[in-house]
């Protein structure tokens, strides 16, 4: 897998000068809330984890989770906590996914990753959702949307209808809420979104 690139040696620095107000002290609410109604089981791909908070939660689940990032030094943070069950992590870039992970999960777990890569990026990452989950495999999102207030990124925002011109495709929409639950600040700027893969 590609290790290094553009991205990652951005996202290296931020971790570097300490600038990664992204870092929470527990899994994404939504993703904590969906679990206590609905189990995530088998293998399941975290892009962007971070120092892994999500991929533990999964993993607690029973679920056999990998967490990929382009940051060194997020996959240190998360290879140094307490594990919670089978949780590994792996150093390199989503977009481009190895031959080993095609077709190699049953989930993928969005949060952050997202809205965090170049708008021009949007297509590939779709791209590569679709090639590394089995089919019938389903993408469980929690997308930052843009509400209208604009602003330079990351993060970066995304419009309903976007959504739909990049998913539509390759995807059905199964579950599309507002969370109930949301970090600080980001209360009413999140949607969570269940979608399976066609084929």
């Amino acid at each position: 897998m590609r290790e290094a690139s553009a991205g990652a040696t951005y996202w290296e620095a931020r971790y570097n000068s300490g600038d990664t107000p992204w870092i929470k002290d527990n899994a994404a609410p939504p993703l904590q809330d969906f679990l206590q109604r609905h189990p995530v089981t088998g293998r399941v791909l975290v892009p962007g984890c971070g120092i892994g908070h999500d991929v533990r939660l999964l993993a607690a689940q029973g679920a056999e989770v990998l967490g990929l990032d382009l940051a060194p030094s997020a996959i240190r943070k998360a290879e140094a906590e307490s594990r919670a069950g089978t949780e590994r992590y792996c150093l390199g870039d989503f977009l481009s996914p190895p031959l080993e992970f095609r077709a190699g999960f049953d989930w993928v777990f969005e949060h952050t990753c997202f809205c965090a890569l170049p708008l021009s990026a949007r297509t590939a990452y779709v791209a590569a959702v679709h090639q590394v989950l089995k089919p019938r495999g389903c993408l469980l999102a929690i997308f930052y949307m843009d509400p209208g207030m604009g602003g330079e990124g990351p993060p970066f925002g995304v419009e309903e209808k976007e959504l739909a011109r990049l998913f539509e495709e390759k995807f059905t929409l199964q579950r599309d809420e507002i969370p109930k639950r949301a970090y600080p600040g980001r209360e009413g700027r999140e949607r969570l979104r269940l979608y399976v893969r066609c084929s």
